[in-house]
């Protein structure tokens, strides 16, 4: 990355103002911060946010984020008055539910390296005095948690980092993005160009229509989130300095969509549970010269009547509420997106461009001081792919799919959600040509980025009379009983003992074609993908520092054609523009990349008698001595082209055959009329879940990230030993599995039934030592299983214990895998594409 760049900043709120303090503190200097709005009140979302700053959260990388903000707001000082007052945070619970969900949040927290506590219902009014004791079941005391002055911070991020060269140029809008030749070129402003080649759009909810004017979709939604001050509350008279003053943690209501912090004698109330009021930010018009709490873009009129019920459920909790009334409110404007996280990096359309969009306070340095690492080093010390600006699919990026799903995560974001937990709508939208005969099998569909994907086949139900007593599925708690069936157990045996088909069709299917096809994928991936064609090669994209971006099922097909099993649109995004960039820069080495997941589709058939199935449909020769292991042909099945890849991920002999969408349904069909004389069933993702895991195979995005690299992950084999350099090597060398100070481990749970799902803490003695990646029920191995990160002291045969809702677990350290294919000698991969 260059040393230093000329950067355009658009925003001056939270987030663009520390994004600039970011990259001066990098020795960045030709950095400009353009704002619509004046420079002590810019009218975005930062000059009305209550300021909670909430660490506690399913995310490890949202987690990480605000503890950093944390952190750097505990820095900031002005005339001798800190930027944040750590009051702390109180989560209570007034149901049974959410007493278990705070359980799970206390795991998630120790996992991240957040200190939190759960507390009785006697310990909350300690905490918390004004609580209505007859209401709250327990909480969960975060100490760390705090309110942000967030205009105050960004006054003093603005003076220091103007004394660092920064240019701030406030009541400015921006009115075009210049580009040429597919990257940035600067800002238009009515005062005129701002050269530039790096723009970064940190416009809050005005950032789609910033992205509009670049070309690049940003899959926002603003919404208005009601906020209300009381009158003075007797109770609270002379307990803080006025008019903001605040003693008490912030406290949490999430049972009722409500939030609540002090005001020096009066109470400030969110509240989530109003319906969603989508805003067109477009609409509102010009930011005025001087912004004022009566005048700002981001404060719409309130609407009572939508806060009555918040009112009294307020007054029900807090009982001192009820000698007050509400004396002002407003519907302030937020950012929401489909799936709740932030919008963060470069456009996968326009080069130099970035967004750091959908960044609420409690996120805001953190998701900083991320891109700004990614300009000057280039890559983030958190992983991004939860927030990767280029995650979702196109048809999730369509108006009418971000307002709907937008509206969902509004309603949803308090609620108790489950980590499999679908959406339920828009549904039917991506499905697989197999979907009729799937559904007249009784598939049990999830979502999964808009694609239906079956979990389990009620057709399947009967075998369960006939399941050997061996593998017979344990009855599981509540939670992890959710979206479960022990139908799984069933199909899971059936492909050990017989065959099955599974639908792998909405897994990415890209094609590189081209004369410079070889030196790209041998330039970005650690695999030896020069070999002949008809090989298969599983290789790592790995950063600049050796973290794992993706992993890849490489097939050469022909000498300039490679078909590639990748994990999603940020692995498209990335290949594209570097085959962009290799082509511009040598064009008798060009390269294309296309994404054909949608014009094809692919069918895994596995088993010991898969053989026998495709025996009846193709007189090719597809065992393993006519088809060894990771190779391909091309062939036809049932007079139908495919392509077939001897690879495996359930541990079991067989193919993937991939063909194109319109010959899909025959091709299942002949496979499936031809399979029913060996036993062949269709098996859902639960079963392919819980197999995998117990071939050892890794999930990218749940197993392994950015954050670790191949030896940790236990991908070392994966590493071609020669050849030229590849896009992280170097950062390799001198790191091995003996160097690693954590390891990707297998755990087996001892007493055989204990069930747990994933972010879990691991704990050596008293000591957090890890936490668990993903979990499943080993049908084969006949207890349940677990991938954990564990410091590298913790070895093989060693007792740990799994926190899960509270209690321990424990669990015995096992070696990687649990289950060795018997029918064929077979190398170990790792396999794409997570679930959640």
């Amino acid at each position: 990355m260059a040393t230093s760049s000329r950067v355009v900043i658009i925003g001056a709120g939270i987030v663009g103002a520390n994004l600039a303090d970011e990259l001066s503190a990098r020795g960045w200097t030709d950095i400009t911060v353009v704002d619509q709005g004046p420079l002590d009140m810019a009218g975005g979302s930062t000059s009305h946010a209550p300021g909670l700053v909430f660490q506690s959260n399913a995310s490890k990388s949202l987690s990480l984020f605000a503890r950093y903000t944390v952190e750097k707001l505990k820095s900031l000082e002005r005339d001798g008055e800190s930027c944040f007052n750590q009051v702390g945070g109180l989560e209570v619970a007034t149901t049974p539910e959410r007493l278990e969900e705070l359980k799970r949040k206390h795991g998630f927290a120790t996992s991240w390296g957040i200190e939190t506590r759960l507390v009785g219902a006697d310990d909350c009014l300690d905490v918390y005095p004004l609580l209505n004791k007859d209401l709250v079941l327990g909480g969960l005391h975060i100490p760390s948690d705090g309110l942000a002055l967030a205009a105050r911070a960004v006054q003093l991020l603005i003076a220091r980092t103007r004394k660092a060269g920064v240019r701030y140029l406030g009541s400015t809008p921006v009115t075009g993005i210049g580009q040429a030749h597919g990257r940035v070129t600067g800002v238009v402003t009515p005062s005129g160009a701002i050269p530039a080649d790096i723009v970064i759009s940190c416009a809050g909810f005005w950032g789609v229509e910033v992205g509009a004017m670049a070309g690049v979709s940003i899959p926002l939604l603003p919404m208005a989130h009601q906020y209300v001050k009381t009158t003075a509350v007797p109770a609270q008279a002379g307990r803080n300095e006025l008019p903001n003053g605040a003693n008490l943690p912030i406290l949490r209501y999430q049972d009722q969509d409500l939030y609540y912090r002090e005001h020096g004698d009066r109470f400030g109330i969110g509240y989530y549970g109003h319906r969603p009021i989508a805003v067109d930010a477009a609409a509102l018009g010009q930011t005025p010269k001087v912004v004022s709490e009566d005048s700002m873009p981001s404060r719409l009129k309130f609407t009572p009547q939508d806060f009555e019920p918040a009112w009294k459920l307020s007054q029900e909790l807090l009982p001192a509420l009820q000698k007050s009334m509400v004396a002002e409110g407003f519907n302030g404007i937020l950012s929401f997106t489909p799936d709740g996280g932030p919008l963060v990096g470069q456009a996968p359309n326009l080069d130099g461009f970035f967004v750091a969009e959908a960044v609420w306070v409690t996120h805001s340095a953190g998701v900083a001081r991320a891109l700004a690492e990614i300009l000057t080093t280039g890559k983030s010390q958190v992983d991004l792919g939860g927030c990767d600006l280029s995650r979702f699919d196109p048809v999730q990026l369509t108006p009418a799919y971000v307002k709907e799903t937008s509206q969902q995560d509004f309603v949803e974001v308090y609620d108790i959600v489950h980590p499999f937990q679908p959406r339920d709508s828009p549904r039917n939208l991506r499905v697989s040509p197999f979907y009729e005969p799937q559904r007249q099998l009784g598939a049990c569909f999830l979502e999964t980025s808009g694609w239906e994907r079956a979990e389990w086949y009620e057709a399947n139900a009967e075998l369960l009379s006939n399941l050997p007593a061996k593998w017979r599925p344990v009855e599981r708690d509540t939670w992890s009983s959710r979206y479960y069936s022990p139908i799984a157990a069933a199909e899971a045996w059936k492909t050990r003992t017989a065959a099955a088909m599974y639908d792998l069709t909405a897994q990415r299917r890209l094609e590189v074609t081209g004369p410079g096809a070889v030196d790209l994928l041998m330039r970005l991936t650690t695999g030896a993908v020069s070999r002949p064609p008809g090989t298969v090669t599983y290789a790592l994209l790995l950063d600049s520092q050796g973290g794992i971006r993706s992993d890849l099922m490489i097939t050469r097909l022909d000498e300039r054609t490679f078909q590639i099993g990748a994990n999603g649109p940020m692995d498209v995004a990335y290949l594209a523009r570097e085959a962009r960039v290799q082509t511009a820069a040598a064009p008798n080495q060009y390269v294309q990349v296309r994404d054909i997941t949608s014009g094809t589709c692919c069918i895994g058939l596995w088993g010991p008698r898969a053989r026998d199935v495709a025996l009846a449909v193709s007189t090719d020769d597809l065992s393993t001595p006519g088809l060894p292991y990771m190779r391909a042909k091309r062939t036809t099945m049932a007079g139908i082209p495919v392509t077939v890849m001897n690879v495996s991920y359930v541990g079991e002999p067989g193919w993937e055959i991939h063909t194109t969408s319109d010959c899909g349904l025959y091709l299942w069909n002949a496979l499936w009329r031809a399979g029913q004389p060996h036993g062949l069933i269709a098996a859902g993702r639960s079963a392919f879940y819980a197999l995998r895991l117990e071939r050892g195979i890794r999930l990218w995005g749940v197993d392994m990230t950015t954050e670790h690299d191949p030896y940790e992950a236990g991908l070392g084999f994966a590493l071609r030993a020669t050849g030229d350099d590849y896009v992280g090597r170097h950062a390799l060398r001198g790191r091995s599995s003996e160097t690693a100070t954590r390891r990707l481990r297998c755990l087996a749970v001892d007493d055989g039934r204990s069930m747990v799902l994933g972010k879990e803490p691991v704990f050596a003695g008293d000591k957090a030592v890890g936490y668990v990646t993903s979990a499943a029920f080993g049908y084969t191995v006949g207890r349940p299983l677990a991938y954990a990160y564990l410091a590298a002291h913790v070895s093989e045969g060693d007792t740990v214990e799994i926190e899960y809702f509270g209690r321990r677990i424990r669990a015995t350290v096992l070696s990687d895998p649990t289950y060795n294919m018997p029918h064929v000698d077979q190398p170990r991969v790792a396999r794409r594409e997570s679930r959640l």
